[in-house]
Parts: structure tokens; sequence; C-alpha cells
């Protein structure tokens, strides 16, 4: 196989260990590109597995980058939500959307950076302790010790309860429905007790500066917005689709695009609900936002 074709077998891996690693599918393009460099000044005769190679110098950047950027990260105004991940709902999950949750990559995000990348690559992408400790220059045991305190934080993110796309989808329709008609008791029956919603602006969009916990907290801070900006009765769906592996869509308000993902509870009703504002987390999206959704 040639250099350029070793590299392109490998090139969606790497673009999903990268954007679990730094939640950013624009930052995840950067290091595949940054790994493909370096793959070409590599000497080919030098390298027994080509797989292998890539997977070390793809997570290898992706740590420089997350020690690079802790300080931005920690000065980040408001919450932090990872950058969309869109895919249309008429096709088959590219991913498994636990494996891409809003709610699994909030909770990487509280790792460091080592745990991260041991966790992702032992029990995400099956790498033996091994190969693992070789790519990040430890030992079995401490990358051993890593991964069990990552899993004690990323367990409770992993979903309870399989919901099936038709029945999420239902529910962000109804809930989209009803924000339409300035319905607040209809929100209010479609959100679980403890439903939380995390909004992202990143200092540059208007948002909530801190996670709303509880029905009446989302339903409240839902009615200020009916009241200011007539939001989100005013907005339109660019798109439905599924982003992060929840049903949702693109919108276009009077501010620009903006995402909202519903994460259903397993019982029936909206557990959480995303909004990402940050333009720059929605650069992409132009390009992807051109189709009318579905009035199937």
């Amino acid at each position: 196989m040639s250099e350029a074709g070793a590299f392109e077998a490998e090139r969606p891996r790497l673009l999903r260990l990268a954007y679990r690693m730094l939640g950013s599918t624009s930052e995840a393009e950067d290091v595949a590109q940054d790994t493909w460099l370096r793959w070409q000044g590599a000497d080919p005769s030098a390298i027994a597995d080509p797989a292998a190679w890539l997977v070390r110098a793809a997570t290898r950047l992706c740590l420089d980058r997350l020690r690079a950027d802790k300080a931005r990260r920690a000065a980040y105004r408001g919450p932090w939500l990872p950058e969309p991940l869109i895919e249309d709902l008429a096709e088959d999950p590219l991913e498994r959307a636990e494996d891409v949750s809003v709610a699994f990559l909030l909770a990487l995000e509280r790792l460091s950076p080592l745990e991260r990348a041991v966790f992702l690559l032992h029990d995400v992408f099956d790498a033996d302790y091994a190969a693992v400790a070789e790519t990040l220059g430890r030992s079995e045991a401490a990358c051993r010790q890593l991964a069990a305190r990552a899993r004690d934080h990323v367990r409770d993110a992993r979903p309870r309860f399989a919901v099936a796309q038709a029945e999420a989808a239902q529910l962000a329709a109804a809930f989209m429905d009803a924000a339409r008609r300035n319905d607040l008791a209809g929100l209010k029956t479609l959100l679980a007790e403890d439903a939380v919603m995390i909004s992202d602006g990143g200092g540059k969009r208007g948002a909530a500066l801190r996670p709303l916990v509880g029905r009446d907290d989302v339903v409240g801070f839902i009615k200020g917005l009916f009241w200011r900006q007539n939001w989100p009765a005013e907005a339109e769906v660019v798109r439905l689709a599924r982003i992060n592996g929840y049903p949702g869509a693109i919108l276009r308000t009077y501010d620009g695009l903006s995402t909202v993902a519903f994460q259903p509870d397993g019982e029936g009703r909206i557990g959480a609900i995303y909004v990402v504002r940050n333009p720059e987390k929605l650069r992409g999206l132009e390009s992807v936002a051109i189709s009318p959704p579905s009035q199937a």
C-alpha cells in the first residue's frame, strides 16, 4: 500500500479519536493534517505497524493541544459544550451515539489529558495496554491506574436506557412545536423534573452563564427568552439533524446559526437540552445547513 493509501485507510479512525480528545471537529481535522505531515516526513522502513504509528502521532498531537489550550479553556466564558457533530437523520448513525453524546464528551472534558487518552485508546478504540503505554511513554501499570480513574468519572455519563430513534425524534419535534407556539405548559410536560439545559455562547453570543437545572429553571429561562427576544418562537429551522447522536436541529435566529440537541431520559421525557451558539464552533455549518427540514 502506498504512503497516501496507508494514511487514508486510518484517517477516519484518527478523526474519531481526535474529536473525542478535543471536542472539536475543526481541531480534529487539523490534527489529522498535522499527522499526515509527520507521516510524510517519517522513514517507512522504520515503521513496522503504520496504523499504530499514526494513532500514536495523532494522540500526542492532541495531548500537545490540550496542554497548550489549558489556560484558554480555564478562562472560557460560561458553560463549555463540544463543537456539534452533525449527521443526517435519514442516514444510519456514523458513530455509536453514546460515544459522541454531549454527556460523554463533557465527562471526558473533566478528565486529565492523560486519563482521557488512556480511556479512549483502551476502552473505546480497543488498544491493549502495551500499545497505550508506548504511545504515552508511561508504564502499563500507570496506564491501568489512569484508565480505572477515568472509568469512575465516565461511568455515569453512559446512557442508562436505550431510546429508539423514532421516539427520541418525536420528543424533539414536540418540544420545538410547543416552543414555536409559546406553549410553556406544553414544554413543561415534555421535560423531566431534573432536566438540564446547557447553552454555550462562549462570551460571543447570548447564552445562560450557568447550567439550568430542573424543569422549572429551564422553563423560566425559556419564558424570559420569549419576552425579550421572542425566541425560540421566531427561530427558523434550517435543518433537522442528529447532533452528537441526539435528535436536534440547526436553527437560524436574528443573530446567526445555533444548534439545539435533545437528550431523552429513557422515561418518555427530555432529560437535557444542549444549545451551541458560539459562532467559532459553528463555522462549518453554513456548508451543511443548506437543505430544508424534511416534511415527512
